[in-house]
């Protein structure tokens, strides 16, 4: 009861020139909850603002998604979207269905998906272009279970990828090793490309260091061009 007393409805604002979004997410204001927004969320969801005009009619995934910030800016911007959480956090996905009907968006799916695990509901996805995955990469633990899952979903999907921000908690922490075990490539995107190195955006309430980085993953051997351009971009 004491989280749900500090749930709060928190509204973001995306504008590039003319054009603004503004979206409202529900939010639980404690860092141990999957509900809370942290800044790769903000910074992911900016990256999708600024590509908009791209987004239309893709078949987005969003996993890890909680509040679902960045999967609801991209069903706002025309996707066909479909959220996920961990099967085993019920409350995460409550968030990922609070955040649709916030934002009047009651027809968009949310399933229980959970990395490393080969289920049912993971086996019946529908054709994806695009994954998404904002601060997944929080613990070391957990992340061949999350590339395990990429790699599953981009042997499926071969000219998809996977969008994903990330905090630097540690310089010890890397996916690096296990990006060439699961033959997967990764492409840096610097912030100040997409009008995310703002302090406004890539920044939290929560004490600590808050240095946001931003790679897209795809399969090494995949010929597939890009669904945006990456000559803004430099290989890691």
């Amino acid at each position: 009861m004491a989280a749900a007393r500090r749930q709060r409805a928190r509204r973001y604002r995306f504008q590039e020139g003319p054009a603004a979004l503004a979206v409202r997410v529900p939010e639980v204001l404690d860092s141990q909850y999957g509900t809370y927004v942290w800044p790769c969320a903000v910074v992911l969801a900016q990256y999708l603002w600024v590509h908009r005009r791209s987004l239309l009619g893709k078949r987005v995934l969003e996993i890890g998604a909680g509040v679902s910030l960045p999967g609801v800016v991209a069903a706002r911007c025309g996707a066909q979207v479909i959220l996920s959480d961990s099967e085993e956090l019920p409350q995460c996905l409550r968030s990922c269905r609070s955040s649709c009907l916030m934002n009047r968006l009651p027809n968009v799916p949310v399933l229980g998906l959970t990395w490393g695990r080969v289920s049912p509901e993971l086996l019946s996805l529908a054709p994806i272009d695009i994954i998404l995955g904002s601060d997944v990469f929080f613990d070391p633990k957990d992340f061949e279970d999350i590339l395990t899952t990429i790699y599953f979903l981009l042997e499926k999907n071969q000219h998809a990828q996977f969008w994903t921000t990330y905090q630097v908690r540690s310089a010890d922490w890397s996916v690096e090793a296990l990006l060439h075990k699961w033959n997967l490539k990764s492409t840096h995107v610097p912030l100040h490309s997409f009008g995310a190195d703002k302090e406004h955006l890539a920044s939290s309430s929560m004490p600590g260091r808050h240095t946001i980085e931003m790679m897209i993953i795809s399969l090494a051997q995949s010929e597939g061009t890009s669904l945006y351009s990456t000559s803004d971009c430099s290989t890691r």
